[in-house]
């Protein structure tokens, strides 16, 4: 599954924003991996004021940070699809300009990652794992896609 933090400082963001990002960043995820959104959750973390430095110095602009734990296996072509993609839905959705949206990918081996109690597929195999789930579970998770 990949987990969405989203870190930001010196403003809120309403939960209009968050809902609204949080589909967005799922959705973003399922059309330029192909893996279903209900592997993807998003996680807001408001950061405390006088909390967030740079350069040993306090921010004090607005910022937001996306740091993006997904499995490894995808193209660089994707990944770059995927990237400027949440970057553009963090600009929409805050009206930052992009100076101050923040954007980390980091590739996690599936063999090393348990979601739903099971030990995740290789990209691309995501089907096959689906199938291989209790039928209380694949009814859990269809629920979740059907949410869109």
């Amino acid at each position: 599954m990949p987990t969405y933090t989203v870190k930001y400082s010196n403003f809120n963001l309403s939960q209009k924003q968050k809902n609204s990002l949080a589909k967005d960043i799922s959705n973003t995820h399922s059309k330029f991996t192909g893996a279903n959104t209900f592997f993807a959750q998003v996680i807001f973390q408001k950061n405390e004021k006088n909390s967030h430095f740079m350069g040993g110095k306090l921010v004090m602009t607005k910022e937001i940070f996306l740091n993006g734990q997904i499995r490894s296996g995808r193209t660089l072509k994707v990944k770059k699809k995927l990237i400027l993609g949440l970057r553009k839905i963090l600009i929409k959705n805050t009206k930052l300009k992009k100076d101050f949206v923040w954007v980390y990918l980091e590739d996690l081996l599936p063999d090393q990652m348990i979601e739903y109690g099971e030990v995740l597929p290789k990209s691309g195999n995501e089907k096959n794992w689906f199938n291989s789930l209790t039928p209380s579970l694949r009814k859990r998770l269809k629920k979740m896609e059907n949410r869109k």
